[in-house]
């Protein structure tokens, strides 16, 4: 999935809301419920080396059991803006300074939530795990034959070791890796109108033994609950 299609994506999710809240208006007990939200990512060590903070979109839908239990399937896209670490050794092998890169992260995890929600605020847990998904790309490639000594932001950057030196025969300089991670975080909520439209924010962290570099991040969701 790029960058566009993630774009697609989120208005499909915009496009949905409407008939959701239409069709639970005045229920502060809906069998189903749905939220949207827009999040900044705070990226940890061995991430954080890098990828600076990004931006993204989470969206989520599930089924409540009771008030407190609930079910929720959750899809999380994060943009990564790249560190100057991560590109200071390609602008020196290139050179120049004509260099960029970015990265994104997809999640799809599956989620328990046990929540306490009052008449007007409301608290809760979440947790669960699933699939996660990282890339990263850079605008211009390394020539092949160039020797430089490896380091592990070439790996991120999708390039080999071979020997203590970096195998860059390839084409394209990109990255990609999947791999089953888990996330456990806190929300809370403040109800707006009619129930069940709420407000929430949330904090999550997120780990995925990702290839060569593990993924590590929190982030942070400001959003709408219906």
């Amino acid at each position: 999935m790029n960058y566009k299609a993630a774009q697609l994506f989120i208005w499909i999710c915009l496009l949905t809301i409407p008939g959701g809240i239409r069709a639970q208006n005045g229920e502060d007990n809906p069998d189903f419920s749905s939220s949207i939200g827009m999040s900044i990512s705070a990226p940890l060590s061995p991430t954080s080396r890098y990828a600076n903070s990004g931006l993204g979109v989470d969206y989520s839908a599930g089924y409540n059991f009771t008030r407190r239990h609930a079910l929720v399937g959750d899809f999380m896209w994060n943009w990564l803006f790249p560190t100057g670490v991560a590109l200071q050794p390609l602008r020196v092998a290139l050179q120049t300074r004509d260099i960029s890169g970015h990265g994104n992260l997809f999640a799809f995890t599956a989620n328990y939530k046990f929540e306490l929600r009052g008449r007007v605020f409301g608290a809760y847990l979440i947790g669960g795990g699933g699939l996660y998904h990282r890339s990263a790309e850079i605008t211009k490639t390394i020539p092949a034959g160039t020797s430089i000594s490896c380091d592990p932001v070439w790996l991120w950057w999708g390039y080999s070791c071979s020997l203590g030196i970096v195998t860059n025969n390839l084409t394209v300089a990109n990255s990609s890796s999947s791999a089953f991670g888990a996330n456990g975080g806190i929300g809370f909520t403040i109800r707006v109108g009619d129930p069940p439209y709420r407000w929430y924010v949330e904090s999550r962290y997120h780990y995925a033994p990702t290839e060569n570099i593990s993924t590590r991040l929190l982030t942070v969701t400001v959003g709408f609950r219906y």
